[in-house]
């Protein structure tokens, strides 16, 4: 079982680290300003410091910032710390533009996503798209009246993912592995979808489901 250094103290970061205490892993939670965690490391017991400091101290890391900052947080990290491990990259390329109608504008190409950016810029490392189609309030242990959500994931490391798979099934998803790193390209624009009813209708407690 391994350790988990989370990189964000926002409320995705603090969700999923209080989430893999809940259910048996070990986790430091990583800010640019570890001191602002001193309430939240005080409330649950989850030690917080530098994005270098828990990144290097994880045996794997998540990476949960926004899209805009995902790349100058994993150059504060550097190459050594993430080499061999998985990361799991729960970020979207949203740009800071407001939505039109509902509708967020991503910065990728449409034949790109910014999972395959990291993983092209940090090589060594094992990148897993997962948990950026779902608000953090349904990130663990969703409640939809019996009926598991399902989680979407992708990468290129067969080992990585199965990991993950066990994670998202700890934590109450079915899961779907959608395949290599390129389908981060499908997965990525889940999130606008996903925050459509959130913007036109202040819903944002749904999540997916794949019927069969």
């Amino acid at each position: 079982m391994p350790t988990f250094g989370v990189l964000g103290s926002g409320e995705v970061g603090q969700t999923l680290a209080q989430g893999l205490k809940k259910h048996g892993y070990e986790a430091r939670i990583g800010s640019r300003t570890p001191a602002k965690l001193a309430d939240f490391s005080k409330q649950t017991g989850i030690a917080a410091g530098t994005f270098a400091e828990v990144a290097r101290w994880g045996e794997a890391v998540i990476l949960a910032v926004a899209g805009t900052a995902a790349e100058a947080v994993l150059a504060q990290v550097g190459g050594p710390a993430l080499r061999g491990k998985l990361v799991i990259d729960t970020t979207n390329p949203i740009g800071d533009d407001p939505p039109e109608d509902g509708v967020l504008k991503p910065f990728t190409a449409a034949n790109t996503s910014l999972m395959e950016q990291l993983q092209r810029t940090y090589p060594a490392a094992k990148f897993v798209k997962a948990f950026n189609s779902v608000g953090a309030a349904r990130m663990v242990d969703p409640d939809f009246h019996g009926t598991r959500p399902t989680m979407f994931y992708c990468g290129d490391d067969a080992g990585a993912k199965a990991t993950v798979a066990r994670i998202l099934d700890q934590f109450g998803w079915d899961t779907e592995d959608m395949g290599g790193a390129i389908a981060a390209r499908a997965i990525e624009p889940l999130a606008v979808l996903w925050c459509i009813p959130g913007f036109l209708r202040d819903s944002w407690t749904h999540a997916f489901h794949l019927l069969r």
